[in-house]
């Protein structure tokens, strides 16, 4: 298929009949944070049915336990998907690592951003929460509060951290995110608010290849034509299924919805989805 020819589905049946591995991105396609999609937790539950492997891969800065008990709070059913990869489970494996190998200092003062005071992240990891940016050794974005604060508020908080050019890792890089108030600034924004201040970042997460190499060996490392990958990011979900070698397809339920021109969009991020799909529904 021509990279910019890009075939319109009316449901993910189609996709189920040409492809057997799953890599499915949570928020904009299954849910919008409150509550499902219409029709996403029968067609989620139908493609198990249906003998496929399902791979939900998120750029959500928690490990991937919490998400699943979400998931499960909203409504999907049990055993409906095989894995679970999210950005934060890769990241906290990737410290747990070196910690073991003596690369991670015991004690390390770690600035961490996340919501609802919530500290998964580092659950279990030889950190200690730093006050402020000013005695940070380590900065982790694990997530925004942008529906609750500023960018000022944030730049007041990572600027003495980053004038001392002390590494941050960002565990989600969407730089949008739904909220119920609507689109907000997501983590990626604030990774990019960091460098602007004189910092350096890790990116953990979609597009880049780490979270994919995980989700792809959880599944067995199938053959990459036997693969699709499902989100409503062309930056993120688009772009890093193409880097991984798989097919695409792009739902406009999410943070695309009422986006009048998506060719354009396309080209100017060079990525383009094999496919278009309106809701993540099973028709």
């Amino acid at each position: 298929m021509n990279a910019k020819t890009v075939e319109r589905l009316d449901g993910i049946g189609a996709l189920a009949a040409r492809y057997d591995f799953f890599l499915l991105d949570q928020f904009g396609v299954l849910h919008d944070g409150t509550g499902p999609y219409s029709g996403a937790v029968e067609a989620l539950s139908a493609l198990k049915r249906a003998g496929k492997t399902v791979v939900l891969i998120s750029n959500s800065g928690k490990r991937a336990e919490p998400n699943e008990r979400r998931l499960l709070k909203l409504g999907f059913e049990a055993g409906s998907w095989n894995h679970f990869v999210s950005s934060g489970e890769v990241a906290w494996r990737s410290f747990h690592d070196m910690a073991a190998s003596g690369t991670l200092r015991p004690g390390t003062k770690c600035l961490l951003i996340s919501r609802d005071d919530d500290r998964s992240a580092i659950q279990g990891l030889p950190f200690e929460l730093a006050k402020s940016g000013d005695d940070a050794e380590l900065v982790l974005i694990s997530a925004s509060e942008g529906d609750r604060y500023d960018l000022d508020h944030y730049r007041r908080l990572l600027a003495p951290a980053a004038a001392r050019r002390v590494p941050c890792f960002c565990t989600n890089p969407d730089k949008i995110m739904l909220t119920a108030v609507g689109p907000r600034f997501g983590a990626g924004r604030l990774a990019d608010l960091y460098e602007s201040l004189g910092g350096s970042v890790t990116r953990i997460g979609k597009p880049y290849p780490q979270i994919f190499e995980a989700a792809l060996a959880l599944a067995g490392n199938p053959d990459r034509g036997t693969v699709v990958c499902v989100g409503d990011s062309v930056e993120h979900d688009i772009a890093g299924g193409v880097g991984a070698g798989v097919a695409t397809a792009l739902v406009l339920s999410g943070i695309l919805a009422d986006t009048p021109d998506l060719a354009g969009l396309f080209d100017s991020l060079d990525a383009y989805p094999d496919y278009t799909i309106d809701l993540f529904r099973f028709c």
